[in-house]
């Protein structure tokens, strides 16, 4: 069952993902060669209890951090810990916080240092992939509209988009109804409706679509060992257009430019 939130609930939304903005902001800023992304998720473990709130993605599933940080050939759930950063690599930081009961939730990939021209490309592609799926997320619209647009945006450009994991919905839980294919699956899917909260995030391969995951059961890793990106946003389905809760002026990211 998907769930329709109001208004005041769409406010709680958007006060988590706020926070959630700032939390990757700080992180982007700390991403540079030496740094450890045990000392990221110290920093964003740290900002979350000062504002109030809880790391979502702490003791989940008896998942053991507050953040993930997945390098390189990682492409989702990255167990921070003593992984020093490299230049030329690619990050990327994904948080989650839970505000008064509501959870925010969004990613973004940074370069590390600079780095080569495919990384730059993943890079560039997963984050316009992310802006056509948040354009095509608007009521009278289907589900399939968003996936297929975001499937097309990437292997345009040769990438190819992972299918072991996808977006979903959020709100009071973190993974919510409905789930949000980032490739179109042949199904129409439902109709978009005004107050539908979705996570999109586009999570895009230089190489095959093909995962695995590690024996510590959370660490996903292309299968052929070439660069992964990540963006994601949280978005409210709207009339005119989606409103994306974790948007930030500091920083341009995740298919957006800043105010």
């Amino acid at each position: 069952m998907i769930t329709l939130r109001t208004e005041r609930e769409i406010d709680l939304l958007r006060k988590a993902n706020h926070l959630v903005a700032e939390v990757l902001c700080e992180l982007a800023d700390m991403v540079r060669p030496g740094v450890t992304t045990g000392a990221m998720d110290a920093r964003a473990h740290e900002m979350i209890v000062k504002a109030g709130c809880k790391p979502a993605f702490l003791g989940y599933q008896k998942y053991p951090k507050s953040t993930c940080i997945s390098v390189e050939e990682v492409i989702i759930h990255g167990i921070p810990g003593d992984r020093v950063l490299k230049a030329g690599e690619l990050v990327s930081i994904d948080v989650g916080v839970i505000h008064k009961g509501y959870v925010g939730d969004a990613a973004i990939t940074v370069p590390c240092g600079k780095v080569d021209e495919d990384r730059r490309r993943l890079m560039e592609t997963t984050d316009r992939a992310l802006a056509a799926g948040i354009a095509a997320a608007r009521a009278g619209n289907y589900l399939c509209d968003i996936s297929r647009a975001v499937q097309t945006t990437c292997e345009a450009e040769g990438f190819s988009v992972v299918r072991a994991f996808v977006g979903h919905g959020v709100g009071t839980k973190m993974h919510d109804e409905p789930q949000v294919p980032n490739f179109d699956t042949g199904a129409r899917g439902p109709l978009l409706r005004p107050g539908m909260v979705l996570a999109l995030e586009p999570m895009v391969n230089t190489g095959t679509y093909e995962v695995k995951v590690l024996k510590d059961g959370w660490t996903a890793v292309t299968a052929d060992g070439k660069p992964s990106a990540h963006f994601e946003h949280s978005i409210v389905v709207r009339e005119g257009g989606a409103e994306v809760l974790s948007a930030t002026s500091k920083r341009r990211w995740g298919g957006l430019k800043s105010a």
